[in-house]
């Protein structure tokens, strides 16, 4: 339960700042994207806000000892820039360009039930999956419907 309180408010939190950002409304971020048309330029402005935000928490998290709920800081130590890294970054960026969509800005308007943001959140899962079982193809390990067989 300990847990469940911290990320509620930090979901919230993070929540509101997609919906009051415009970040929630595709329309922002493909006029973004629109240079030739319709740009509109104040994503930079909730890109700015949101890279500062970051780089100043960071810095005061991780100054303290060990995190307020857990034991330790679960950070990752890979810091390798390899072609997975690129091509799920690059994969990323399109379909935000195309979509209008990430997921962070997706989930907070899931309960509109608009079809577009169901159907960017039913194809995202699928996506996680896809790729879950590729990675497990690749590694020569059971898929998840066969190790659930066993």
């Amino acid at each position: 339960m300990k847990h469940l309180i911290p990320a509620f408010l930090i979901g919230l939190l993070f929540g509101l700042g997609i919906v009051i950002s415009g970040m929630a409304n595709p329309a922002k971020v493909l006029n973004f994207f629109d240079f030739a048309g319709t740009w509109d330029p104040s994503l930079i402005f909730v890109m700015g806000g949101a890279l500062a935000v970051t780089f100043i928490g960071y810095r005061v998290v991780l100054a303290r000892s060990r995190p307020l709920v857990e034991g330790q800081f679960h950070v990752p130590t890979n810091r390798t820039i390899d072609a997975r890294l690129i091509g799920g970054a690059a994969l990323f960026g399109v379909g935000w360009g195309m979509a209008g969509f990430c997921p962070g800005g997706a989930l907070p308007v899931i309960g509109t039930a608009r079809t577009e943001v169901l159907l960017f959140v039913a194809a995202l899962i699928a996506g996680i999956f896809t790729a879950q079982a590729l990675m497990r193809l690749a590694q020569g390990k059971p898929s998840v419907s066969q190790t659930l067989r066993q």
